[in-house]
């Protein structure tokens, strides 16, 4: 109980829809007990003494009493439906918040089809139980209760010897759950295993047909499948085994019944009509009995569930707090940022990313960071955005400690463009006003020019109200790029990083949106990640990065200065035929 415990703050509030429900349960349950004493009264007084113009009489008491019980169960069943789902929208709201403001590092592990099977099916199992599997436990209790006070009443002796079994139900039904509350956990586990396999790939569906591994994706998912089943098959035994032990108790306490009670009457000692009850409330114990085992298999995927989802409530966030939550305008920050003797490591387990990084970087200023893949670039981007941590080391921000910052303060001054442009399924102008909503459609088209995007997107169909598909899916990679660069241009950040962000677009566009970039930059700090040496080297300092450690730095000139340089091997690579078509032509004008 105490998953339930820990997430009563999400059902507690809707309390007195719970209460109407189970108050119209007890009317229903009161009427279907009610049900087999006008039986006995019937055959014993009406029918046993010849009292027949009563027969009208009850006839519409039955009815009356039926109606009564129709109105109870429609209020039972709204108002348990209705706290079901009002309890699941409170607690979906609060895990899609969690989602938004869990650290990276908890994203680095995380498995998108996992986290999709716990917002969607575990809280789903959640909502049922509540809905209908606590109120069927209740109606099983308030049966049980009713039933035999009325059976006690009739015949004290009888109901004894008929419920005699009961504490065998008891002991049962608490075998069951301890063996298929894991069982259900580990179905919940299996279907996301699967849930998982079946997102990535459907994600990842071009790189599996490139590389023709569609033999590979089918054996993969079989073996998912086959453990998913497997499971279930496992959960199915126990179900098979549960089921025949509580027939057979309730059969015993029909045999017990009949025979015992048989013997009452015959023998004067029992009323047919009292006999006829019994029996009566009998079937009315044993059928919710019978659906004991529905009842513990409700509780027990519902507490599967419910610690599943609380494995992603308990974790530790960066949600805002009070102060930072009731900022109506961002503070706008300078943009001087300095590292002093950083590092990095992911985790215990890692070696570290970053090697003592030290660097400063007043407002207007251009850093550019270059470096094989590994070499930790984007790594050092991460902590400006405080994605990370520092392991050692001192990040200042206009000569405060970055941790200082609240996370949304920070961020809001921060434009980021990423390796892997990300757009949603909207149009092109809500993905570009993204971080700035309130944004004008003048100011997105602003920064779509300084992006080099508006002319394509003025050549679509609908312009700026083109609709993407996922992931924007219907452009191609350098123009997702352009609008990824657009959106970060339109929030008008104190600083402004550059993850490769022209890699996917041709040498003439990227050459465009550097003149339009070197009117962004003017007045914000500016990191710019590259592979390729044109992007970067109009940079005020070029970093030269290896394994986490600083190999060089300096300007352009300065670094092809040196001789031996890292950054000079890489500019005499990436300009090799440049290089030679320039001393050929240099070696045809000295003959001439």
């Amino acid at each position: 109980m105490d998953t339930f415990k820990r997430l009563k703050d999400y059902y507690w509030p809707y309390r007195r829809l719970f209460l109407v429900s189970i108050l119209s349960l007890f009317v229903v349950t009161s009427v279907t007990v009610i049900y087999p004493l006008v039986l006995k009264y019937t055959i014993d007084d009406v029918f046993g003494q010849g009292q027949y113009g009563q027969v009208p009489y009850l006839a519409i008491g039955f009815i009356v009493l039926m109606g009564i019980k129709g109105i109870a169960v429609y209020y039972h069943q709204y108002f348990g439906d209705l706290f079901g789902v009002s309890t699941v929208y409170e607690l979906r709201n609060e895990l899609y918040t969690k989602l938004q403001y869990l650290p990276f590092r908890y994203y680095d592990s995380a498995k998108t089809g996992d986290l999709m099977s716990r917002l969607a099916g575990d809280v789903e199992v959640f909502r049922f139980f509540l809905s209908f599997g606590l109120a069927q436990c209740l109606n099983f209790l308030l049966l049980i209760g009713f039933g035999f006070a009325i059976m006690l009443y009739l015949h004290p002796t009888l109901a004894l010897v008929t419920l005699i079994a009961m504490p065998f139900v008891a002991i049962t039904a608490y075998r069951f759950d301890k063996k298929v509350h894991v069982a259900f956990k580990e179905i919940r586990e299996a279907f996301s295993a699967l849930t998982t396999k079946v997102q990535e790939n459907i994600s990842g569906i071009g790189t599996v047909k490139a590389l023709s591994q569609e033999s590979f994706e089918i054996s993969s998912f079989t073996g998912k499948n086959q453990s998913y089943k497997d499971n279930h098959i496992s959960t199915a035994k126990i179900w098979s085994a549960f089921f025949p032990i509580m027939e057979l108790i309730g059969n015993i306490c029909v045999v017990a019944l009949l025979a015992y009670g048989g013997w009452l009457v015959i023998h004067d000692q029992m009323k047919l009509g009292e006999l006829v009850a019994f029996f009566s409330l009998v079937w009315f114990i044993i059928g919710p009995l019978m659906q004991l085992g529905f009842i513990l298999n409700s509780y027990s995927q519902s507490k599967a569930a419910g610690e599943r989802l609380l494995q992603v409530l308990d974790e530790p966030d960066h949600a805002p707090g009070a102060k930072e939550a009731v900022m109506s305008n961002r503070k706008v920050l300078h943009g001087h940022v300095s590292f002093i003797e950083v590092s990095l490591a992911y985790n215990e387990k890692n070696e570290k990313a970053l090697h003592t990084i030290s660097f400063d970087a007043p407002p207007g200023k251009v850093i550019g960071f270059i470096g094989a893949t590994g070499a930790g670039k984007t790594s050092i981007t991460q902590l400006i955005s405080r994605f990370y941590t520092p392991t050692a080391g001192t990040i200042l921000i206009d000569g405060k400690d970055i941790a200082d910052y609240e996370h949304q303060e920070l961020r809001k001054n921060i434009g980021v463009v990423f390796q892997e442009s990300f757009l949603f399924s909207c149009s092109i102008y809500d993905n570009i006003a993204y971080g700035n909503p309130q944004a004008s459609l003048e100011e997105v088209i602003i920064a779509a020019k300084y992006a080099q995007a508006h002319d394509f997107i003025a050549e679509l169909p609908d312009g700026y109200d083109t609709l993407l598909g996922e992931r924007g899916l219907g452009l191609s990679g350098g123009q997702k790029q352009r609008i990824a660069i657009a959106r970060a241009f339109l929030t008008k950040p104190s600083i402004l990083i550059l993850d490769d962000a022209t890699s996917a677009v041709d040498m003439e566009t990227e050459f465009r949106i550097q003149q339009a970039l070197h009117e962004v930059m003017v007045g914000r700090t500016t990191f710019i990640i590259a592979h390729r040496i044109s992007s970067l080297k109009h940079a005020d300092e070029i970093v030269v990065l290896d394994r986490g450690h600083v190999l060089e730095r300096g300007t352009h000139e300065q670094l092809l200065a040196l001789p031996e340089g890292s950054y000079r091997r890489i500019y005499e690579i990436q300009y090799k035929d440049h290089l030679t078509a320039i001393h050929e032509r240099t070696g045809e004008w000295s003959r001439t």
